[in-house]
């Protein structure tokens, strides 16, 4: 979930009714047996579009009927024949909606899509169905005032007081009129946020820069070349040069290309899209969305959104959130306008009499890294095979937890490009699957992101292994050249990575409870933690290995990385704090919003006093992580947990990188237990006492400002 990262629930799975499936459709559908597979994965190579519909159908068929079990039952309602029997209720649905979640997102096509647009108000309809039953309810809450007569474990007890909560939250104390208007809203809301989503993927697909004069390649190092070169090959253009929005095309377009009007004519594309007037205009869809959400909140009795979400995270509410982002952004902005001042004072040196704009910001920042530490990117990347970094991660994993990984080839995936890994303790008993997909298409949309196609859980005292999957956007291979990782991907790697681990190492009893199952303030811990690892220098000699030569990266550039750490971060930490405070701004308001997204953006960034020279990291019409990815009012959640894991991180720092005890006490208290106990209490019982920000601002090189430094 790094930068991108977005989490798929079953909520997400779109659904409509009609009559039971036939015989014909029992024995050819998958989903109708048991994945007789290695692990019992999904049987990807067996599963058509043609049998999502029906498995779908039949899903949230028997869930209904499971559901009207408890309902109608005689008995008194109790722990094990309310809660637990609604938990494992819907197994079919689940089993279905994380394949066709998944594949929606990693692997998508025009028939899939199509499918969704159509189901997505018939699984709203059908989960308000169950939230908002009055029978149903008064069992649970029933089982909630009782709580005391029961002999609850600590997460037993987590997961009533999550079903309660989730109904309270869902509208179930509503008179019927508030209903009907939940049921509305939820309905609408489920459409829209996946119209944006695929808004977004068709903006992206449809661009393209086709380059015919090989003298406008100036600058553009040699594998990014190769890689336009057989891009523009695979769309019967030989001889030309494509590049895309996708990042490892466009990014290093920007930080490489010497000629100014092809940089602003693709970044203008990047920036413009869901923004361009047409039938992927997501300006009017992101406003309604926000409309939507507040006045959803607003019925069940919070004056905002924020305050509907932030009341169930580590924040707690918007002051917090804002009060973090905003000890943070005075000292960033003052760092990204000194920045700024460097590159207008490079471009005037190189006789250029034009102000500053966004375009140039990448090219000259790369310039400047080259002058001041004599760190050109394109000298470290051949050291950063795809391969070798994932040997490094798999190093560092084995070194904390003892995990082992082991290729599979006799296993279904649902791309050829996905691969699949079992993965095993230290002694040989098996932890989980995990696939890994690392390069872009165009039926993946962007970024990076964890998911799960089964989450770990408990039955009958057995532990039922999970099966995750992490996909990335990561340059490809070109030629007879392996795909080179910029640090940044190499990054986002780990940080992948640390997501799949909170999935594969969960060891709790309730599914629902599992893994990444914590709120967003809390869920990047994991992942951002294992990025230090990744610049680690003792780390990085053992992985980082120049793929021609087979030497690992020399000291001189290991310390050229060390001393550039903290260049360019009042840039990279006021975008990101800028789409922090863009998405809180949205979801704050007290009234519906009656001015147009870019209006509305406008005057957000400028309240904060943003330069022009940077515009937020998602501008509104492609925040795919706010208005299709579940983090509305929580993209403040990656400095949230920056606090927390550059904190953690010290505990290792203080002992030793692969220090057994705390690595054991991490895995313990944080990667095992999922969502079974309050964040803060499972962070103290790893740590000894609550977060510090000094280690975060250090990092990022702002800890020269004086601020108030608690959380």
């Amino acid at each position: 979930m790094r930068k991108s990262m977005m989490i798929l629930m079953v909520s997400g799975i779109l659904l409509f009714s009609c009559s039971p499936r036939n015989e014909k459709e029992t024995t050819m559908n998958p989903f109708f047996e048991e994945y007789e597979t290695p692990f019992g994965v999904p049987p990807f190579d067996r599963i058509k579009n043609e049998h999502f519909t029906p498995a779908l159908q039949e899903g949230i068929a028997q869930q209904q009927k499971e559901i009207d079990a408890i309902i109608n039952s005689q008995e008194q309602p109790t722990f094990a024949n309310t809660i637990e029997a609604m938990e494992a209720s819907g197994e079919l649905l689940s089993k279905v909606g994380a394949v066709f979640n998944n594949l929606n997102s990693a692997n998508t096509n025009d028939e899939i899509q199509r499918i969704a647009r159509e189901m997505a108000p018939e699984l709203s309809k059908h989960r308000d169905n169950i939230n908002l039953n009055e029978a149903l309810f008064e069992r649970v809450k029933t089982v909630w005032e009782q709580k005391d007569q029961y002999d609850l474990n600590a997460e037993q007890h987590k997961l009533l007081e999550k079903t309660y909560k989730s109904f309270v939250r869902s509208g179930a104390n509503l008179n019927d009129a508030d209903k009907e208007k939940m049921r509305d809203i939820n309905s609408k809301l489920s459409v829209l946020s996946l119209q944006f989503g695929q808004n977004v993927l068709a903006e992206t697909n449809a661009y393209e820069l086709i380059i015919e004069d090989e003298a406008d390649l100036a600058g553009l190092p040699q594998e990014l070349r190769d890689a336009a070169a057989d891009d523009a090959k695979a769309a019967d253009m030989e001889g030309k040069w494509r590049f895309s929005l996708q990042n490892p095309s466009v990014m290093p377009f920007l930080q490489y290309a010497e000629n100014r009007e092809l940089r602003k004519e693709i970044w203008e594309a990047y920036k413009k899209r869901g923004d361009q007037g047409n039938q992927y205009d997501n300006n009017e869809i992101l406003i309604e969305m926000a409309n939507l959400r507040r006045e959803k909140a607003q019925l069940l009795g919070y004056e905002s959104h924020a305050d509907y979400v932030l009341e169930e995270s580590m924040a707690k509410n918007s002051e917090n959130v804002y009060k973090l982002l905003n000890q943070l952004w005075t000292p960033a902005l003052a760092k990204a306008k000194e920045e700024g001042e460097a590159i207008q004072q490079m471009m005037q040196a190189e006789g250029k009499d034009t102000p500053l704009e966004p375009w140039d910001w990448r090219f000259y920042e790369e310039k400047l890294r080259q002058q001041n530490f004599d760190l050109d990117e394109q000298e470290i990347k051949p050291y950063f095979s795809l391969d070798k970094v994932q040997e490094g991660v798999f190093m560092v994993t084995q070194k904390l937890y003892g995990l082992q990984f082991e290729r599979i080839d006799n296993i279904p995936t649902y791309h050829p490009e996905a691969k699949a890994y079992e993965v095993k303790e230290a002694d040989g008993s098996h932890v989980g699957v995990l696939y890994m997909d690392f390069h872009p298409r165009t039926s993946k949309r962007g970024g990076a992101w964890m998911t799960s196609y089964r989450p770990q859980q408990t039955v009958k005292g057995e532990r039922k292994a999970p099966v995750i999957s992490i996909v990335c956007n990561f340059s490809k291979p070109t030629g007879n050249t392996p795909a080179l990782l910029t640090f940044d991907e190499v990054t986002t790697f780990f940080h992948e990575f640390g997501h799949a681990l909170h999935g594969l190492l969960s060891n709790v009893q309730y599914k629902s409870l599992a893994g990444t199952s914590v709120p967003r303030d809390f869920v990047e811990l994991p992942s951002q933690i294992m990025e230090n690892w990744a610049a680690e220098p003792e780390v990085m000699k053992q992985y980082a290995v120049h793929y021609k030569t087979g030497e690992p990266i020399p000291d001189e550039l290991i310390d050229k990385l060390q001393a550039s750490g903290t260049f360019g971060q009042g840039f990279g930490t006021t975008e990101y704090l800028a789409a922090s405070m863009l998405d809180l701004n949205y979801h704050t308001q007290k009234e519906p919003i009656s001015e147009n997204a870019t209006d509305f953006e406008a005057a957000a960034m400028e309240e904060i006093g943003l330069i022009d020279e940077i515009i937020p990291r998602y501008r509104s019409t492609y925040f795919q992580h706010v208005f299709s990815g579940g983090y509305s009012s929580g993209y403040y959640s990656y400095i949230w947990s920056g606090v927390l894991d550059t904190d953690a991180f010290q505990a290792f720092k203080e002992t030793d990188l692969f220090d057994p005890k705390k690595a054991q006490a991490f895995r313990r208290e944080i990667l095992e237990r999922g969502g079974t106990d309050e964040p803060m209490d499972m962070y103290v019982n790893f740590r000894g006492a609550e977060p510090k920000i000094d280690a975060l601002l250090k990092k990022r090189g702002l800890d020269q400002v004086k601020i108030d430094r608690t959380m």
